[in-house]
């Protein structure tokens, strides 16, 4: 199996899903069931591939195209690029769908919630690493953050110029390949994981709580904070 192969393989039940999706959502500004075929598609394809040996063999032929000595650490950083994207996208002349202050409310939500699923799962499920490094394969946090953020700005850019819009779902699908190309993750993990991502992206874009909230001097003031104790999770102090 070439490398071609492996990607289309690897994305293209959820990336047709995915641009069905996108139709819809391009025409809608409510949430509907339809717009998460593709974050079920991907999640359902990564738990039917788990612990199959197709699972394993795709492993191999990716690490071999890539050599079994590949490492790179660029996916450490991909998954930022659609954030980098959301924020820039006005100073390269794309109109965003909401401003500065809920933009950064719906970035920190959105990642808060698809780390707590991520880790809640890798708890879970104890999946060891293809690299044996530790237990923590399924799914991978990498990819579902990438997409979750990918899913960001395609919402604040879809009415702008949809190509850029769409651009954050290469840098998410590239981070997936590496992950797995530098033996830290199945091709089940970043399959699940792109579509938590996706799934988690796509609700907080729509849901968007705080979208009509004035925040300054004599108005609404939100506070989001991290709580840590007993139970992980954030907390919003909100006084008028």
């Amino acid at each position: 199996m070439n490398f071609l192969s492996i990607l289309l393989l690897l994305f293209f039940n959820g990336n047709a899903q995915r641009n069905d999706t996108l139709s819809s959502i391009k025409t809608h500004n409510k949430l509907s069931y339809k717009q998460f075929i593709a974050p079920a598609a991907l999640i359902t394809s990564g738990f039917l591939l788990k612990d199959t040996p197709l699972n394993i063999n795709l492993q191999k032929d990716i690490r071999n195209t890539t050599g079994t000595n590949f490492k790179s650490n660029v996916d450490d950083f991909l998954l930022f690029t659609p954030i980098a994207q959301i924020y820039g996208g006005n100073y390269l002349g794309f109109k965003s769908k909401t401003e500065f202050k809920n933009q950064t409310l719906n970035i920190t939500i959105s990642n808060v919630i698809t780390y707590g699923i991520v880790f809640s799962m890798k708890r879970t499920f104890k999946e060891e690493r293809p690299d044996l490094s530790d237990n923590g394969s399924f799914p991978s946090g990498h990819t579902a953050l990438a997409f979750t953020n990918a899913s960001l700005l395609f919402y604040e850019y879809k009415d702008s110029n949809v190509w850029y819009a769409n651009s954050g779902f290469l840098f998410a699908s590239a981070t997936g390949i590496l992950r797995i190309a530098n033996n830290k993750h199945y091709t089940s993990d970043v399959l699940t994981g792109a579509g938590i991502g996706l799934g988690v992206g796509l609700a907080v874009s729509y849901w968007n709580p705080f979208q009509s909230m004035s925040f300054g001097k004599k108005k609404t003031h939100a506070i989001l904070f991290p709580q840590i104790g007993n139970q992980y999770g954030i907390g919003l102090l909100i006084r008028n």
